[in-house]
């Protein structure tokens, strides 16, 4: 375990597999995750070290490890300011891994992570909301901004399974947890806001979207869009199940893109022995 500190201040707490310089791959949780209870991130990227390459995951502002003093709402900004960070920290050439509404957050943090040589999108939840990812958001921000937390949580998990729901009912980060979820909503609806071309276009890295061999609907229409958005798109089926990966198989492929993207990015070359 390790830290560093945000230009903002927030303290960020990351595992690191593989070796410092090497091409790097970082995780971006969707909304919820942290490093402890999510063991197919840290298994994937356990993994990606062993095939020479490196990882970062890491708890996102005000969740896990990297909780803030008291429960406060987390800018999207402040989200892609630790990104860079630990983007810089790697010292290689950089993919970024989004998973779920971390995809959105991925591609609102490309233009400012130095030496990025591509994305990976696994299970972009674009198109997926009833009236649109805006009008979805400002519903769920009307009730953080009225001081409606356990409103808010259940407007933001409006079209997932109930037992999502129930179980974070039993978390004791409920119904504060919502607030670290406001990058991942503010990202969601500017990205469809934009429009995906809009989004991608100053994409020019690879942009590869993933999904599950069992997912659920509308995700392969959103990878295709993306592919289709973005300038060096492409989309393809990992193995995996229900919004998750398996962690051999979506580690071997994260090791064949960085192999292939990282070729003539600043810092490609070092990958670990």
């Amino acid at each position: 375990m390790s830290e560093l500190r945000t230009p903002t201040g927030d303290r960020i707490v990351f595992d690191r597999y593989g070796r410092a310089g090497a091409a790097a791959v970082v995780f971006i949780a969707g909304a919820g995750p942290t490093r402890a209870d999510d063991p197919v991130t840290a298994e994937t990227a356990r993994r990606l070290g062993e095939l020479g390459y490196q990882a970062i995951v890491h708890d996102r502002v005000g969740r896990g490890d990297s909780a803030l003093p008291e429960p406060a709402s987390i800018s999207l900004e402040r989200e892609i300011d630790a990104i860079a960070a630990l983007a810089r920290l790697t010292g290689g050439p950089v993919v970024l891994v989004g998973h779920s509404s971390g995809c959105a957050i991925a591609i609102r943090a490309a233009a400012r992570v130095d030496r990025l040589a591509g994305l990976v999108l696994w299970e972009a939840p674009f198109g997926q909301f009833d009236g649109g990812a805006a009008a979805w958001w400002a519903k769920v921000d009307d009730r953080i901004h009225g001081d409606d937390l356990e409103g808010a949580v259940a407007e933001y998990m409006v079209d997932m399974p109930p037992e999502w729901l129930e179980g974070l009912r039993r978390s004791p980060e409920y119904p504060e947890v919502v607030l670290t979820w406001v990058p991942d909503g503010s990202a969601l609806a500017s990205v469809e806001t934009d429009g995906l071309a809009s989004a991608l276009r100053d994409v020019q890295h690879p942009v590869l979207a993933v999904v599950g061999t069992e997912t659920f609907p509308g995700m392969s229409e959103a990878a295709a869009q993306i592919a289709r958005a973005a300038p060096n798109g492409s989309h393809e089926q990992v193995n995996g199940a229900w919004h998750t990966w398996d962690p051999e198989a979506m580690a071997a492929r994260l090791a064949t893109f960085c192999a292939e993207v990282s070729v003539g990015v600043p810092g490609a070359g070092s990958r670990a022995s």
